[in-house]
């Protein structure tokens, strides 16, 4: 049976309060003698590194796929998009990798995480980040801190995938630098037309360029674009 995810709700939506938002960094803590927080300090407070993924052109953070709230749902439902996550195999399973992911996930708590991740995003290049190369947002306290880091790094042009169909509730504090693709819960099944911007996976044609390009982004920056609807991956 396939889950109707937007009736899976998201638990904390109705009882986290929403966080005051700030455009300033707190320049009193963890600082070089220049006041600003030092590379080393924040990679400590994220519980990690960012990663690199191979195709993409930008950084990433990976979480681990087994604590995705909509999508471990359907990882057990054959023909999903999520039936054979690719964060599920691969390097992904090394102990080390799941280790770090899990440091990651713990991180976001920290009263620090915003900023950290902020400095972290600003001090990178190119002008691109995608959120969660593995993994989802966790609750709306986590969606919230993500709105603010975005906000921290107006330079910066960010993506989110998500299947938690929840968000949609908060997309109208969204920031103008951040594109929220809700993706399709099903291979070959339409997306919600109710969203702003979407995803698809489809076994036919489809208008990502990555599988007529050796599985990558290139000069291709379509996903951050949010003019762009629907963005359609062919199935691998």
């Amino acid at each position: 049976m396939v889950p109707n995810v937007d009736k899976i709700p998201g638990p904390q939506a109705s009882s986290v309060k929403p966080q005051a938002s700030s455009s300033k960094l707190d320049k009193t803590r963890f600082r070089d003698y220049k006041g600003y927080m030092k590379t080393e300090r924040a990679l400590k407070i994220i519980g990690g590194s960012l990663s690199k993924p191979s195709k993409m052109p930008g950084w990433s953070i990976g979480l681990p796929a087994k604590e995705c709230k909509t999508g471990a749902k359907l990882q057990k439902v054959p023909g999903s998009v999520c039936y054979d996550c690719y964060a599920l195999k691969g390097c992904y399973v090394f102990k080390v990798v799941q280790d770090a992911q899990y440091r990651r996930l713990a991180a976001i708590k920290s009263p620090d995480w915003v900023e950290a991740m902020a400095h972290l995003i600003n001090s990178k290049k190119p002008d691109v980040f995608r959120w969660h190369d593995s993994g989802d947002v966790q609750d709306l306290d986590h969606l919230q801190k993500i709105y603010k880091v975005c906000e921290l790094t107006p330079a910066k042009r960010h993506w989110l995938p998500t299947r938690e169909a929840w968000i949609k509730d908060h997309l109208a504090s969204k920031p103008n630098n951040l594109v929220i693709r809700f993706s399709a819960p099903m291979v070959n099944q339409a997306a919600p037309a109710s969203w702003p911007n979407s995803s698809e996976v489809v076994t036919e044609g489809g208008n990502c360029p990555s599988s007529k390009q050796g599985n990558q982004c290139l000069d291709c920056r379509a996903c951050w674009d949010p003019s762009i609807k629907t963005i359609q991956y062919k199935a691998h």
